[in-house]
């Protein structure tokens, strides 16, 4: 892979991250020597007229050339891809390179380069660690637990729930949507020490509104905490400690649909033709008369928000005291939004207006940022193919399952459990590394490298399996996957209890409550229980978010495939400050060897994470592994002078 041409959306070879429209922005190719390129032109499709641009060569080495051009982003959104001239004695002289490879053939525009000049995502979000909460299962705050007995039920919640002690085990049935262990936000400030000893920079909780289940994504309000997670000011105070600590907090919204007794659709059920009967999707019923309300996937709790009404999209988007708005202002409580069913949202039969809200709930947190001074993000839900939904206009990136947590699966499993995915009927395989890093990279290429770097990635969330039941409990493969997450470009996010070796299946089982008392710092000086708590792994985590945090090539680098075998996958993160060479293993695999001589600088590097980088007498570099590994070797980066030499 090392012997091909290479680009990417990296500051390495794109001279500006946040250009805006107007501007010119240098693009640049690597061409190895071995690769014969003669000559180089950029196809773009200004206005949906191709045109190209000749690139010169600004550098040469006994390795590399380096080919730049200069683009005018004429639309907010520039296309773009490499027409290669001459090669190796049996190419045909004619490729194309874009975001999935060199080609010897016409290809479509899929997968072609994009550069956006949208404003650009918060500066913060670059770097970023981001750490999910469940509410109801991470912690209890002191002041609500039961007298005398820590831990036991809580007496003070609604008819709805059943109250659970938090040693009980999680109901797995289809009622466990009403277990309840009476997590609160007060609890999550009280524990703010783990994650900044972890490393995460940003909490992102799931809903904290009230509803009528654990998960809330069915609230009956946007407008306030659930009582049961806190007072008024619950998230307010979140927000301030978080802050004192360098933290950020993200919050959740599901923009599909509400709770059927949400007070919007109370009232739009008591009134069919009212004011509020608009704001939520209906159908004529069976006997082609009669109306009925709509719901996500037939769950009848979940009525679906119409957002064609703009009475709905002023209250919830784009008024000045709109739900989205408001939880974002200074003190209010969050500096983010992830999108619950963002791929649904605006979405039904002949309707598709989805791009259109995206576009709205983008246009209403630009303002806030105007006006108040804040720095939001918005993540948005996604499974499958987002490229219509991560342009880069409304979403800053998406939650990114199908170009890395699913890959990440089929590779990762244990030979003896195949987890079902997000509602596939069909079981995850098991895949070799060669199909994982086509997947990846596939990707990787259909959206704009902005929107690739702000979208979350994760091994799971509290809609998946955990990963230690993933791997099979097995400690090194869960190092394995935290290795990934933290070095492929993206802002990585781990689910709460990741880091402690929390097990559980889809569903119920994988939101289990947080052992606080298995840790080996629990009051009254309990010793750790390893079966619960995972010290040793915990470790492992906060050093490998340490070493991420602490790396311009991880943060910021773009993404070069090495090497992809059946047990191995070799990459390198390239920055013009840094170069980051990542060799992950899933298990024992004859030596891989890479040329010095295609990877300059690494003679020099330092591991950065896990063992030394062998070499031979020739001064060759060897990765070797005897079982799963993370190995992380680092060096300055020999950037370019780029001056014109041919």
């Amino acid at each position: 892979m090392l012997t091909e041409p290479h680009h990417d959306g990296s500051p390495l070879y794109v001279s500006a991250t946040s250009p805006r429209r107007g501007d010119t922005v240098s693009v640049r190719l690597r061409a190895p020597r071995s690769a014969g390129v003669a000559g180089v032109h950029v196809r773009t499709a200004p206005d949906g007229e191709q045109e190209f641009t000749a690139a010169r060569c600004v550098h040469a080495d006994e390795t590399d050339s380096w080919w730049q051009a200069e683009l005018v982003l004429h639309n907010p959104v520039t296309h773009y891809r490499f027409l290669l001239e001459g090669g190796p004695a049996d190419d045909p002289g004619y490729r194309w390179l874009n975001g999935t490879g060199v080609h010897l053939r016409d290809v479509p525009d899929a997968a072609d380069f994009r550069i956006v000049s949208y404003p650009a995502p918060p500066r913060w979000a670059t770097g970023a660690v981001v750490y999910q909460i469940f509410p109801d299962r991470f912690a209890r705050d002191a002041s609500v637990e039961p007298p005398g007995d820590p831990g036991g039920p809580r007496a003070d919640l609604p008819a709805w729930a059943t109250p659970a002690r938090w040693d009980d085990p999680v109901d797995e049935t289809r009622n466990g949507s009403q277990q309840v262990y009476g997590g609160t936000i007060d609890g999550i400030v009280e524990h703010l020490d783990h994650i900044v000893s972890l490393g995460a920079t940003v909490i992102y909780l799931t809903p904290f509104f009230p509803a009528r289940s654990n998960h809330r994504y069915d609230a009956s309000t946007f407008d306030r905490v659930d009582p049961i997670l806190g007072d008024p000011q619950a998230m307010a105070r979140l927000q301030e400690a978080a802050h004192e600590r360098g933290l950020r907090v993200m919050g959740d919204i599901t923009t599909n649909h509400t709770g059927d007794d949400h007070e919007w659709f109370v009232a739009a059920e008591a009134d069919p033709a009212g004011p509020y009967a608009g704001w939520y999707v209906r159908e004529p019923g069976p006997d082609g008369t009669s109306d009925e309300w709509v719901t996500w996937l037939g769950v009848k709790s979940l009525p679906k928000l119409d957002h064609r009404s703009a009475e709905l999209r002023a209250a919830l988007i784009g008024g000045q005291d709109s739900v989205i708005r408001r939880w974002l202002r200074p003190g209010a409580g969050l500096d983010a939004w992830r999108v619950d069913v963002a791929n649904m949202t605006g979405r039904y039969a002949d309707t598709d207006i989805a791009h259109d809200v995206a576009r709205a709930v983008r246009d209403a947190v630009e303002e806030e940022a105007a006006t108040h001074g804040v720095e939001p993000l918005l993540v948005a839900e996604h499974v499958h193919d987002h490229s219509r939904d991560a342009v880069g206009d409304g979403w800053h990136g998406v939650m990114n399952y199908s170009g890395f947590t699913k890959p990440v699966w089929t590779w990762l499993r244990h030979d003896g459990y195949a987890p079902k995915f997000l509602g596939s009927p069909a079981r995850v395989p098991q895949l070799g590394g060669e199909l994982v890093a086509e997947t990846m990279r596939e990707f990787s290429a259909i959206v704009p490298w902005r929107s690739l770097v702000h979208s979350f990635t994760l091994v799971g969330s509290h809609d998946t399996s955990r990963v230690a039941t993933l791997v099979g409990g097995d400690r090194a493969l869960i190092v394995v996957a935290a290795g990934l997450l933290m070095t492929v470009p993206g802002i990585p996010m781990v689910c709460y209890g990741d880091e402690i070796g929390m097990e559980g299946n889809f569903g119920e089982a994988g939101r289990r409550p947080m052992p606080w008392t298995a840790a080996p710092d629990a009051p009254g000086g309990e010793p750790a229980d390893a079966d619960r708590w995972d010290e040793q792994l915990r470790q492992e985590y906060a050093a490998l978010i340490r070493t991420r945090r602490n790396s311009s090539a991880l943060i910021a680098g773009g993404l070069r495939w090495v090497h992809a075998e059946e047990d191995a996958l070799v990459f390198l993160r390239e920055h013009p400050d840094e170069t980051a060479l990542v060799h992950v293993a899933r298990a024992a695999h004859e030596p891989i060897t890479l040329p010095a001589a295609e990877v300059p600088g690494a003679t020099g590097g330092v591991a950065a994470y896990g063992p030394v980088l062998g070499t031979e007498e020739s001064g060759d570099l060897v990765l070797d592994a005897a079982g799963p590994l993370v190995r992380i070797w680092t060096w300055r980066t020999q950037a370019p002078d780029w001056e014109v030499v041919a």
